[in-house]
């Protein structure tokens, strides 16, 4: 199964030191950054917040469990992790939710809740960073892991990126011959290597051995009261202490892959996930006929939206759940959340519309792509901030927070518009407050 991105997620943990990405902004107040783990008899993914990405998962041949994991800072109701989780995934999935009492960082989550990870014994279990999209060959990954001479704690899955952009990454050094990993930096200052780190993760269950032994050493260095003493980091605390040990390999893939950092990575990834729907899924997508809109490419039409026969979408058009698209719209590159209504004659380019908006007729939604260089091969998303150096807003994408009304006749180019907003006028390069 293959289900397009959902943006605005909240990051769950707090800054840990260097860093050289920008994070999406938290622009729905609704949605929590994911991790994903699950089980089966013999396998477990685990997942550290609301599955988004199943990429992957359906080629897998085992039956799955899926753990979610929330962090503390952002709670949800049973409602909505149903909403955004169990309608994602097929029912040979069997779903739980598990909720962080505090920050406990990448390894300190799996550790907290290794009794449910371990159930049923597992002989190995996935985790999924939930800020990371791509065409996942886990079942690839999993017969390299199974298949290593020597025993593997952790397998990571990797890729190529440039040199420049490599080190906003965590890089990998390999053996050609056995792919171990001899070497591993988070993020480092200089080059290190072009094989990085794509957040995806086999682990031998023996890795909450290894976890433990962190944890208790750090008891002794904190009070009672202290927040921190279980905020262990998998990349840091894990994979950097036992690189160039034989417990660490790595599966290099050279299909698609992204990180989701910023706002212009949600188009990026909508538009490699329906390129996969179109391999693989091709029935999901829209069709041109009689009586229906007129499609360009590869367009995802939710079932119960509505979409004006005169309207023309694509290439690479996500609408939601409930979305009423109308008479002569035109929209391109684009995600189109759930309950929104885009009204007559209106244009939406290069546009993340969030939730229950309502933009209105002959108004203009107009961003500016900021896609990898297709000149350079192994090219990744930068992570350009929200400001240049003269302090003004870099183009991007146009971003719509949840419930925002957009008037008719009005142009908003190149802007973010935070939540609950009504905007008067036109805007251009500027953050609505």
């Amino acid at each position: 199964m293959v289900v397009a991105p959902f943006p605005f997620q909240k990051n769950d943990q707090p800054s840990t030191g260097q860093e050289n990405g920008t994070n999406l902004p938290e622009l729905s107040h609704a949605a929590c950054k994911p991790r994903a783990i699950g089980s089966t008899p013999s396998l477990l993914f685990s997942s550290a917040g609301i599955i988004t990405y199943f990429c992957g998962f359906h080629t897998l041949q085992l039956e799955i469990a899926i753990l979610t994991l929330v962090s503390a800072s952002h709670r949800l109701s049973h409602r909505q992790i149903l909403q955004l989780s169990w309608s994602q995934i097929s029912h040979t999935f069997f779903l739980r939710y598990l909720q962080e009492y505090q920050a406990l960082g990448t390894a300190g989550g799996i550790y907290h809740f290794r009794d449910q990870i371990s159930s049923g014994n597992p002989d190995a279990f996935f985790v999924l960073n939930g800020d990371v999209c791509g065409d996942f060959p886990l079942q690839e990954m999993l017969d390299f892991h199974t298949n290593l001479t020597t025993p593997s704690l952790i397998t990571i899955m990797g890729t190529e990126a440039t040199r420049q952009q490599s080190t906003m990454y965590g890089c990998i050094v390999e053996a050609k011959d056995t792919h171990q990993v001899l070497h591993y930096v988070e993020k480092p200052s200089t080059f290190v290597s072009n094989l990085i780190n794509c957040g995806v993760y086999i682990c031998s269950p023996d890795i909450f051995k290894r976890v433990g032994e962190i944890f208790n050493s750090r008891q002794d260095f904190y009070s009672d009261d202290s927040e921190g003493n279980e905020s262990i980091q998998l990349e840091q605390d894990i994979l950097m202490p036992i690189a160039g040990t034989g417990q660490a390999y790595v599966y290099t893939t050279d299909r698609w892959w992204s990180q989701i950092k910023t706002a212009g990575s949600a188009i990026y990834a909508n538009r490699h996930y329906l390129q996969l729907y179109h391999k693989q899924k091709e029935d999901r997508l829209a069709t041109n006929g009689p009586d229906k809109p007129t499609i360009i490419g590869d367009v995802y039409i939710h079932p119960t939206a509505s979409v004006d026969p005169s309207a023309v979408l694509g290439p690479n058009v996500s609408v939601g759940k409930n979305a009423v698209i109308g008479a002569g719209v035109r929209i391109r590159e684009s995600i189109i959340l759930g309950n929104t209504t885009i009204q007559e004659h209106s244009c939406v380019l290069y546009t993340v519309v969030g939730w229950n908006s309502t933009v209105g007729a002959w108004s203009r939604l107009e961003g500016t792509p900021c896609d990898p260089n297709p000149n350079k091969p192994f090219a990744k998303m930068d992570n350009v901030p929200l400001f240049n150096n003269e302090g003004k807003l870099n183009p991007s994408i146009t971003i719509l927070g949840c419930n925002v009304s957009v008037p008719s006749e009005v142009i908003v180019l190149n802007s973010i518009v935070l939540p609950y907003k009504d905007l008067p006028r036109s805007y251009k390069n500027e953050i609505i407050l």
